[in-house]
């Protein structure tokens, strides 16, 4: 008989659900879902919410709404049929669509995919330093010049580092010769000897085409490495042509391409 039970965590209690994706984070890339480093960055909000399923008292998924999608990843083993039915009912009231936890009756997105991209370990050059609270205005900089609808902030910066996942965080910048911000990557620490993950990547418009890039995603890569991740995964759009180039760019392979999963549309 299943005991599952959904609980709600607000950052502070998010420890469990950390460790047990760290535990859940596989050698090479996840398929889908959440990487332990998905929940740091999501911590960067003071009101982020993390659902932690558990069956007996003993972790068998973790996941988070990101906007309207349910992203989740479940234990190896952990009965999907009842997590699937639970993530359902979570999302009957308007949100639609789920990410690593396949829903029967439900049906790939159709359109727009994601790939998922490996980095295996090698020794890299790379202008990137690494980040700490003197940076961090820097940091905050970059993002919100790369994403115009980041909403990224100094203070939220310092949440996302106070937060039970701060400590799984690595930070690259690179600064142009004049010392000006031009790209920044964060990287997420899942263990030895289990996948690191980037989340997120960006570089300043003013500063593209000059490799900053590149070299920020192959800082935060050294880093995780140095720490003993196995190695580095990154997920991007389909159809962001410039993102994939530049993970290429920096020794990626595309390993991986998955769908969301979405209601079936009514005939």
């Amino acid at each position: 008989m299943v005991s599952l039970a959904r609980l709600r965590l607000n950052p502070a209690e998010t420890g469990p659900a950390l460790r047990a994706l760290c535990a859940w984070t596989p050698v090479d890339v996840p398929g889908g879902g959440l990487h332990p480093g998905d929940v740091g960055w999501h911590l960067r909000f003071e009101d982020a919410g993390v659902f932690l399923w558990i069956d007996d008292e003993v972790p068998v998924a973790v996941g988070f709404l990101d906007s309207s999608v349910l992203r989740v990843t479940a234990a190896p083993g952990a009965d999907l049929v009842a997590l699937a039915a639970d993530a359902e009912e979570l999302l009957e009231s308007g949100n639609a669509a789920s990410d690593g936890l396949a829903i029967p009756g439900w049906e790939p997105e159709p359109g727009e995919s994601w790939l998922a991209l490996s980095w295996t370990p090698r020794p890299v050059s790379s202008r990137a330093e690494s980040v700490d609270e003197a940076d961090a205005a820097d940091r905050v900089l970059v993002q919100r010049a790369a994403f115009a609808k980041s909403t990224f902030t100094v203070e939220r910066w310092h949440t996302m580092k106070r937060s039970p996942a701060g400590g799984l965080a690595v930070e690259a910048l690179v600064r142009t010769p004049a010392g000006e911000p031009a790209a920044a990557a964060t990287g997420w620490f899942a263990g030895e000897g289990r996948c690191g993950l980037l989340e997120p990547v960006g570089t300043h418009p003013d500063h593209r085409g000059h490799g900053y890039g590149r070299d920020a995603v192959l800082g935060a890569c050294a880093a995780l490495v140095d720490r003993g991740a196995s190695a580095v995964a990154v997920v991007a759009m389909s159809t962001n042509v410039a993102a994939v180039a530049l993970y290429r760019s920096a020794g990626f392979t595309v390993v991986r391409e998955h769908r969301d999963w979405v209601r079936a549309r009514q005939a």
